[in-house]
């Protein structure tokens, strides 16, 4: 479904104020439009899945509409229904959703020997016990009543549906969740004047007389949400056809049905192909048998919505953002269909981004990058404040406000998957997306932690901390940054980062973070570390003076409110310094003589066993450094403790550095001690960040004195650095690997020792 406007946001970002069209689920920017019958979002008598002890197989509908095409144009109409359905358990009886002052039901028949209609819950008791396993058929005679009930539309010749979430309930009995789609088999009669369109193919259309008798089979499952009628009285009907990919000679026809007097069909009709051979190409070949679009009445009250193969739209709206919208939900929705209402991220939020997507293909990445940013602001501007899935959906089903939300369900929704393409990088991510695509789930239910194993296992790493973040977490970061520059020397350059986040109502939010330095002379360079706790300080030696940061220069954090402040590291005279260990932590305590505020403290820390020495190199060129920044009082005790060390072992030496406003530097007197539990296996842990540019960080664990050699090799083999081939101590290492002058691409970390090869993939993107 779709309501948002891909122009009008694009005024939002240039900070017009303008009312935005609705969502393409019955509200408006402004959310102030709900469904009439609000009543089907409240519990109707069937409120646990695990009242639902069966498959539904197949839906097989008859209904005599003719009526409803003549004047005066009643609601009401008679039909029958066969239900396909197979024991989960052993059964007596089922439950459907039935709207009772919509729906009448007359009988059942087959394996149907009595019911009752109740609360909007048909119940039908079996003629007997069926084990689990077993299919049987239930035949249903009902009629719908002469009452509007915003789900089965008529008026002057035309009719529709529109079920979206659970509305579908209200002309048919049905089992009215997204889990379990079915296939569908639709008859229906109509006079000869009316063009009638529904899912699936046309499998016949039979005229006698002044009738037809029309018969749409969908051989892929349907959720019934998305299962449609539409027709109309003289409706004009464009056949295009689009030729697969996988088998250039077969062709799927595409059927526009539209309204006289109707604009931008043709441009459409050159458009949508192009899409399909697109999104074909990104997500897997486009999955059904058929593609339609039909243009409604203003009786439809969104934007749009992607019924399985034939599309709804608003009157007159033959407009390339809609269409593709719309369009895009066969793969994201239809094809693969959420879960539960929990999982509604899977539906909206990637139809939204497709349209930048496309975007993208027509217009350039500019283009793209434009489009999410018109989301991003109309989002931060106007944010609700929820988070985009609530597990508390999946059982009851919210308010359309709630689950079609503009700003969280739409626009959010499209710029976390934006943040995560920039997380993975473009190969990966168009890698997991086209897997997910092409899945197990395909015309199958999906819930949001099934994508989130997909795109784990294409980026080779743990991404649940970005979905629970971004995903079961409200809101965004809001940074208060701060930054200094110091002069350590000739040609030597510090250049200072805190990253602090303030916001509330939420969690701490990592991410991958990037800034931007300019040096004088007019050259730049771009710096990205891992953003993994509040208020961390990050520090880089770098050989030009720097004149200015930029964070994040390429917007990659596209949800995010920013402040940054350049400050300046102040002297204090260190009275004591000392470090202790407990279990796998370590804590590193100090005392001051001198009054302050944003202290510039570096925390170094060296392993005994790699003889580096801090009176004779560089500090800055060490292998571990962690950096700290405290604020305190006279002779006021300061701790620091160091949680990245969890899990290491072996001796190291620490000591304190303190960096004076002119750039000069005093140190403490070194610490030493032991800390952690020695290594119990050989190990070679996933180098970070990943993707790097330019370097990344290998750690790795001997638990005994080993021949090590830790070698990186290129997708060819090709060896490009050996970074140590010497006998080690038990411990846990740590490597930098330097990749400049090296091209992008996939890299082999291969670690070597004795008859143990462990290897890592790690990815350099520039």
């Amino acid at each position: 479904m779709k309501g948002h406007d891909y122009l009008l946001a694009l005024l939002i970002l240039l900070n017009i104020t303008i009312l935005a069209g609705t969502n393409d689920k019955n509200e408006s920017v402004n959310n102030i439009y709900e469904q009439t019958n609000s009543h089907i979002q409240t519990p109707d008598g069937i409120t646990s899945v695990n009242l639902h002890s069966y498959d539904l197989l197949d839906y097989n509908l008859n209904l005599n509409i003719y009526g409803c095409f003549k004047s005066p144009y009643p609601y009401s109409f008679k039909g029958t229904e066969i239900l396909t359905l197979v024991a989960d358990s052993s059964i007596k009886f089922i439950k459907l959703n039935a709207v009772s002052w919509a729906l009448q039901v007359d009988s059942v028949r087959l394996s149907g020997s009595g019911f009752t209609h109740l609360n909007d819950t048909l119940t039908i008791t079996l003629n007997r016990t069926y084990a689990p396993g077993e299919t049987l058929n239930v035949k249903i005679y009902y009629q719908h009543l002469n009452v509007s009930d915003g789900s089965f539309y008529v008026q002057s010749g035309m009719l529709f549906t529109d079920c979206a979430p659970e509305g579908a309930r209200k002309w048919f009995p049905c089992w009215d969740k997204p889990s379990d789609k079915a296939t569908f088999n639709l008859t229906a009669n109509v006079p000869g004047t009316v063009k009638l369109g529904s899912n699936g193919r046309l499998n016949d259309s039979t005229k006698s007389g002044d009738t037809i008798w029309y018969n749409w089979i969908s051989r892929d499952p349907v959720a019934t949400y998305l299962m449609v009628l539409t027709g109309n009285v003289n409706y004009n009907l464009d056949v295009k056809y689009w030729h697969k990919i996988s088998s250039p000679k077969d062709s799927i026809p595409f059927r526009f049905y539209w309204n006289s007097g109707e604009t931008g069909l043709a441009n459409i009709e050159t458009k949508v192909l192009q899409m399909c051979q697109q999104f074909s190409t990104l997500w897997g070949e486009y999955p059904f048998e058929k593609c339609g679009f039909a243009s409604l009445n203003t009786q439809f009250q969104e934007d749009g919505m992607e019924n399985q193969s034939m599309i709804s739209l608003k009157p007159n709206s033959w407009t390339e953002d809609l269409v593709c919208h719309e369009f895009a939900h066969q793969w994201f929705g239809d094809m693969i269909t959420c879960a539960t209402w929990s999982d509604i991220w899977l539906n909206e939020g990637f139809a939204t981004f497709c349209e930048c997507i496309w975007y993208e293909y027509t217009g350039g990445h500019s283009s793209y990058l434009t489009g999410i940013q018109s989301y991003a602001t109309s989002y931060l501007t106007n944010n609700p404040g929820w988070a985009i899935s609530n597990p508390a959906w999946a059982t009851n089903t919210p308010s359309s406000s709630t689950l079609y939300n503009t700003y969280i369900s739409y626009y959010k929704g499209a710029c976390v998957l934006h943040q995560l393409r920039c997380v993975m990088g473009d190969s990966l991510f168009f890698l997991g997306m086209h897997n997910y695509g092409t899945s197990s789930f395909k015309f199958n239910n999906a819930a949001i932690t099934d994508f989130e194993g997909i795109m784990s296992s294409a980026y080779d790493q743990d991404l649940s901390w970005f979905f629970n973040e971004w995903i079961y977490q409200p809101n965004h970061p809001v940074y208060s940054n701060d930054y200094w520059f110091s002069s350590i020397g000739s040609n030597k350059w510090v250049v200072g980062f805190q990253a602090n986040q303030s916001q509330s109502n939420t969690v701490f939010f990592k991410m991958p973070l990037q800034i931007k330095v300019s040096f004088a002379g007019g050259t730049d360079t771009t710096l990205t570390f891992m953003n993994d706790k509040n208020n961390q300080i990050f520090t880089f030696a770098l050989p030009k003076q720097p004149l200015s940061i930029l964070f994040d220069p390429n917007n990659n954090i596209v949800l995010k409110e920013v402040s940054l402040t350049k400050s300046s590291p102040l002297p204090v005279e260190i009275i004591s310094f000392s470090a202790s260990a407990s279990g796998n932590n370590v804590t590193l305590n100090w005392k001051t003589s001198t009054e302050f505020m944003n202290a510039g403290f570096q925390v170094q820390r060296a392993l005994v066993n790699s003889n580096i020495d801090f009176n004779n190199s560089d500090p800055l060129n060490f292998e571990n450094i962690r950096f700290v920044k405290s604020i305190g009082n006279s002779n006021t005790t300061n701790q620091y403790s160091c949680v990245d060390q969890i899990s290491t072992y072996g001796k190291y030496v620490y000591r304190l550095k303190q960096v004076d406003i002119t750039g000069n530097y005093s140190y403490s007197s070194n610490v030493q001690l032991s800390a952690g539990t020695a290594p119990s296996s050989f190990e070679l842990n996933q180098n970070f960040p990943n993707p790097f540019n330019p370097s990344t960080i290998i750690r790795f664990e001997i638990p005994k004195t080993s021949r090590v050699k830790l070698a990186i090799y290129n997708s060819i083999g090709e060896t490009v650095k050996i970074l140590t081939d010497t006998f080690l101590e038990e411990g846990i290492y740590e490597k930098l690997f330097d990749a400049n002058g090296l091209a992008s691409g996939i890299y082999i970390c291969e670690l070597s020792i004795d008859n143990v090869r462990l290897q890592r993939k790690m990815v350099l993107q520039k």
